[in-house]
């Protein structure tokens, strides 16, 4: 019986184990969209609570590892929207040790932030999970096309960020 059967079944370790290949990418991707250790925790969390509730939507154990990333990715982006409604007292500092001279190497984890929800995803999906076109479409619930288009702007917005000095310039996408 697989773990994804044992899991269905009510069995919290088959549950764990399928969690223990993810927990690491599950983290990584929700720091890039959150931008702190706290957040991003919060944001796996939930993924996992989502995840076990819903645990007998899914069909097939090679899927798991997709099925968990879009709840996150959908968890992370519903939270950054709720707390867009609420106004920061003053701009966010740069971390100790952050600076973003124009003179240095700009950081490209800091780029990808800079761009739109869309096009980060897709970035991200694409060449940090690795992911193919196809899959990040199915993820995404979109067609294909609009994944190689979002791929391709994002690209675009990226190339003119650090060509620029760090600010998005030129073509609205």
């Amino acid at each position: 019986m697989s773990l994804l059967a044992k899991a269905k079944k009510g069995n919290n370790q088959a549950f764990v184990k399928l969690l223990q290949d993810e927990k690491v990418k599950l983290y990584k991707m929700a720091y890039i969209y959150m931008k702190n250790e706290n957040d991003a925790l919060d944001v796996v969390q939930e993924t996992v609570a989502r995840a076990y509730a819903n645990i007998q939507s899914i069909k097939e154990e090679q899927y798991f590892a997709t099925w968990l990333m879009k709840i996150l990715i959908n968890t992370a982006l519903e939270i950054l929207r709720k707390n867009q409604k609420v106004l920061p007292m003053q701009e966010r500092l740069p971390e100790q040790g952050q600076i973003y001279s124009y003179d240095e190497k700009l950081d490209l984890l800091h780029a990808i932030e800079q761009l739109d929800e869309k096009y980060k995803t897709v970035i991200l999906l694409k060449y940090y999970r690795d992911l193919q076109t196809k899959e990040i479409a199915d993820l995404l619930d979109c067609p294909e096309g609009t994944v190689k288009t979002n791929v391709h702007r994002g690209i675009g917005q990226l190339k003119k960020y650090l060509n620029k000095g760090g600010e998005l310039y030129g073509e609205q996408y």
